[in-house]
């Protein structure tokens, strides 16, 4: 099925204060409590539908996205299946911009969108997630999911509607919060969800692994940060990493590839700040 996407309008007000033409945006539909903890009937299994609160790590903006480009959020709620904790508060989830133009000439205003991919299970699997609740019956010219935030953004679920500013470049700031839905029953195996058997007094316990911080920034802002080929964030961002040697991978789409190889600690902490070159122009 494909996914809708999650696109991103200023509110009537702001749009008021700085003087667009564009029609009134639809009113934010009330924030309801989310609920996270859920029984289901059909056996251990995160259902359609199932709400996913979540929030953006970082600061995206039409000025300098590129389609392809990943978007993380992390979750705020523990989430619930039958007692067993499925998704944990603090869990990753993914999304990928769609589309983006920065502002342009002739007052032509800058162009985003974004669409929610998946979030992280406990058990390290992923549930495909979607923008609206309902898809039944063209579920897609439906009301607003979100709502109102402090920031003045309203979510609205409905695709494809993109915001033109006069001269304006559209940017959505990190912390902003978002419901996006579970994408069909998702089957799990209780087995991966179970903690792990205590030792017995004959076994030995194996050394658990000395960690250190890593904290990575780039110029430009808002680069795929890679750990020894696996994707942990994006720039900038704060990782830990276990002892030993890595290799650290900084990426963003015009740019060249920045790599580094280094040797992590326990209980060290490290700054590395990757400068981006442009690729020539073709």
């Amino acid at each position: 099925m494909k996914l809708l996407s999650i696109v991103f309008l200023l509110s009537a007000s702001l749009l008021a204060a700085q003087q667009q033409t564009a029609a009134p945006t639809p009113q934010a539909a009330a924030v309801q409590p989310t609920q996270t903890d859920f029984v289901s009937q059909k056996g251990f299994v995160l259902e359609d539908e199932t709400p996913v609160r979540l929030r953006l790590n970082r600061t995206i903006s039409s000025a300098d996205a590129h389609v392809g480009d990943t978007v993380d959020f992390e979750t705020l709620d523990d989430i619930t299946v039958n007692g067993t904790l499925v998704v944990a508060k603090g869990s990753l989830a993914f999304g990928t911009v769609t589309d983006a133009q920065p502002k342009r000439r002739m007052a032509r205003g800058g162009k985003l969108d974004v669409n929610i991919d998946y979030v992280k299970l406990a058990s390290g699997d992923k549930a495909v997630l979607r923008a609206v609740k309902d898809v039944k019956g063209g579920g897609h010219t439906g009301g607003m999911v979100g709502g109102m935030v402090a920031t003045s953004i309203v979510f609205f679920p409905a695709a494809p509607f993109f915001l033109f500013m006069h001269g304006k470049d559209i940017s959505i700031p990190k912390g902003t919060e978002i419901t996006a839905y579970v994408n069909g029953d998702v089957r799990m195996d209780l087995a991966k969800f179970q903690p792990p058997e205590p030792s017995t007094p004959a076994e030995t316990t194996a050394p658990a692994l000395a960690m250190g911080k890593l904290s990575i920034g780039s110029t430009p802002d808002g680069a795929d940060i890679s750990l020894d080929g696996s994707f942990v964030g994006n720039t900038p961002s704060d990782v830990q990493v276990a002892e030993g040697d890595h290799t650290i991978t900084v990426k963003k789409p015009g740019f060249q590839d920045w790599a580094r190889q280094l040797k992590i600690t326990g209980g060290s902490s490290i700054h590395l700040n990757a400068e981006l070159e442009k690729l020539p122009a073709q």
